[in-house]
């Protein structure tokens, strides 16, 4: 078992940790510059709306690049705002990061190795140590250092062991500074690259591990690469915290890790969704009918099973282990529970089917 690492706590910030027998915690990444908030005050409060609806669907940890310092001090004024834990995501210069923790920052993201020297490095610890923040230390395939890169060409050690072999060096870092409320992230863009390092690490260290493919690509194939190598990992209880990187929305994102944590057993309770791939017999449209009640659905606090089929031949079946379900046939939609038929809605205009969304809705809610 992993050893516990705390975040948050400042502030109207929320206090998790992550490590130990805590839950797996879920992470996403800003996709937008923060640094033209102070001259867009309106974008504050859309940012924080956008933050709250995350942490409603099931997000734990939200983190923002910091490339500069209005990006620094913008980050400083979305923590006055939110109770989500938010990350710093720091690069090159150390003073960015003594920045952020002036506000309420839950974690620094830094590389002892890429933040100029010891003395700088010292200069952030012991900042987070008076502020009681946590470090992530983040490796990514691209960035090892030459010694070791000239190792993987020469076929002494493997691009994996690399990588474990980097991550150690940066944490004797930390180490040496009496610092241990950090946590290891180490990321290949290749899959078995990824549960090999980790692997790696898992057995001779037990500080917390995120875990992330990174640049895994679109929706589809970062999907299918996360869930391979986080379903590889966590089945053997390797990862305590994870992020799903897509080219995609932070809501992908974070639907896309809710859902893989569900299926690898390691977060409980919430809607579980089903829904046909649709076909020829098409009669009611899922698709549409998923994409607008996915996000409110996986938001719910209900541990309850909808599903959502596309025709009357094989739906109230197919479904009948669901709590509530929903099908269509022609000019008509039955809503179901348990299997069974007890509400049939005509379907001629977009009436009707505001009409089916709201009783929909409404016995949903029931449950």
């Amino acid at each position: 078992m992993t050893k516990k690492v705390f975040l948050g706590g400042k502030g109207i910030t929320k206090r998790i940790s992550i490590g130990g027998d805590s839950p797996v915690s879920l992470q996403t990444m800003w996709k937008d510059s923060i640094a033209d908030l102070s001259l867009n005050p309106q974008k504050l409060d859309l940012i924080i709306q956008k933050i709250n609806s995350l942490q409603i669907l099931g997000c734990d940890i939200i983190r923002f690049a910091v490339p500069d310092m209005e990006s620094a001090n913008a980050l400083s004024l979305i923590a006055e705002k939110t109770t989500m834990p938010l990350v710093a995501d720091i690069h090159f210069d150390y003073k960015l990061a003594l920045e952020c923790l002036k506000g309420n920052v839950a974690s620094i993201r830094i590389n002892p190795g890429n933040i100029g020297s010891f003395e700088n490095t010292k200069k952030v610890v012991e900042a987070c140590k008076e502020n009681g923040v946590a470090i992530r230390i983040g490796i990514n395939s691209g960035s090892l250092p030459i010694d070791l890169q000239k190792a993987i060409a020469e076929g002494k050690i493997s691009r994996a062991q690399g990588l474990c072999l980097t991550a150690v060096r940066e944490a004797e870092i930390f180490e040496k500074l009496n610092f241990d409320q950090y946590v290891v992230s180490m990321k290949s863009s290749d899959v078995q690259e990824t549960i090999e390092c980790n692997e790696f690490y898992a057995k001779e260290y037990n500080n917390p591990l995120h875990l992330g493919v990174t640049e895994a690509g679109p929706l589809i194939g970062g999907l299918v690469k996360s869930t391979i190598a986080f379903n590889t990992l966590l089945s053997k209880d390797i990862g305590d915290t994870i992020r799903v990187s897509l080219s995609s929305s932070e809501e992908n994102e974070v639907l896309a890790g809710l859902n893989i944590l569900r299926e690898c057993g390691k977060r409980k309770g919430g809607v579980k969704l089903v829904s046909c791939p649709r076909c020829g017999r098409i009669g009611f449209d899922v698709h549409s009918f998923v994409d607008r009640w996915q996000t409110k659905l996986l938001s719910m606090n209900k541990d309850i099973t909808v599903a959502v089929m596309g025709c009357v031949v094989n739906g109230p079946g197919e479904g009948k282990h669901a709590d509530i379900g929903i099908a269509g046939s022609n000019d008509k939609a039955i809503i179901f529970k348990k299997g069974k038929v007890f509400k049939t809605v005509q379907i001629k205009n977009q009436k009707d089917m505001d009409l089916l969304d709201t009783i929909f809705l409404q016995e949903l809610e029931s449950l």
